[in-house]
């Protein structure tokens, strides 16, 4: 049996994980990024988790095949160095060299939408496909693809910001500086800005007894538990929300034309009430609408372990 390390780091935690040849993950070790911080710092940290990882799982380091990082940014999957990370302050960070320091094994880095997308690829919802994309709708719109088995960055490893493609021409303003992006339509943060916009257009809409409800949160769910109890303001940001998704999808699907197209996220435990009118939508504006063989819609399987298995297969996904 061969075994791998996995490492997510985000912006709240760093996970690492022991997975063996069979996608199975053994054991999780985790702690708190405690961002910002020197990047030295945080790799540390992510080396001692992984070491727990592995002595938890009671294996020793000479069984690890190498270590595989999922981070926000650009990260160059050549030298293993992070070009670039805003949420964690990485400019020009060697990190892969950090964690050799600790564990001697080969290191493969790689952005943390690639690895989850890989992961999806080869454990889960996009398993078999031979060209896959993998959206992520959470606070923004991740993008991983993979093409011929081979996960695309583009030349300077800053491919699949699907996010940040525009749907709506002078739109609402997003983080990268753009307006109208998918991003600032189909994410969750995207959502619950309609969702206030039209309780402000609706006072005596079912949202705000809702909000009220839960201590004056609106949340991406407001909408949807207002539809759901018949609120016709509630079914509108709904409807505006599944467009702008089918919109996103549909431009995704005309470029790519991959076999599965798998989505995920918070937002996607709606089920069908998203799902189905999405998927109609997205069936009439396809490019190939009238093709016998068309891209599959389907939701992500392996929620977070999704970027710690894919990050414990970058070893094979970059050889």
């Amino acid at each position: 049996m061969k075994y791998y390390i996995g490492i997510d780091l985000g912006g709240t935690n760093i996970v690492a994980a022991v997975v063996d040849e069979n996608y199975q993950i053994l054991t999780k070790a985790s702690t708190k990024t405690n961002r910002p911080r020197p990047a030295e710092e945080i790799a540390d940290d992510m080396a001692a988790m992984a070491l727990k990882a592995v002595k938890d799982a009671g294996l020793t380091l000479d069984q690890i095949e190498w270590v595989g990082v999922g981070t926000p940014g650009l990260a160059n999957s050549q030298t293993g160095i992070v070009e670039f990370s805003n949420n964690l302050g990485f400019v020009n960070t060697p990190l892969a060299d950090y964690i050799k320091k600790h564990i001697d094994k080969p290191v493969f880095v790689e952005n943390d939408a690639n690895a989850a997308a890989y992961g999806e690829y080869v454990a889960g919802a996009a398993k078999g496909a031979k060209n896959a994309v993998c959206i992520t709708l959470g606070t923004g719109v991740g993008g991983g693809i993979i093409i011929d088995g081979k996960i695309y960055a583009g030349s300077n490893f800053g491919g699949a910001e699907i996010g940040h493609t525009v749907i709506q021409v002078d739109g609402a303003p997003c983080s990268c500086g753009r307006k109208g992006c998918f991003e600032a339509y189909s994410s969750a943060t995207g959502l619950i800005r309609m969702t206030k916009e039209k309780m402000e257009q609706c006072p005596d809409s079912a949202l705000h007894t809702i909000t009220a409800e839960r201590n004056g949160k609106v949340s991406a769910r407001t909408a949807f538990d207002a539809m759901r109890q018949g609120d016709k303001a509630g079914k509108e940001v709904v409807d505006d929300y599944i467009k702008y998704l089918a919109a996103g999808i549909t431009n995704t699907i005309n470029i790519f034309q991959p076999d599965v197209l798998c989505i995920g996220g918070g937002v996607c435990n709606e089920g069908d009430p998203l799902l189905l009118p999405m998927k109609a939508l997205v069936e009439q504006e396809v490019y190939t609408r009238n093709s016998p063989k068309n891209t599959k819609i389907v939701i992500a399987e392996l929620g977070n372990d999704a970027g710690l298995i894919g990050a414990a297969f970058l070893g094979a996904a970059q050889k």
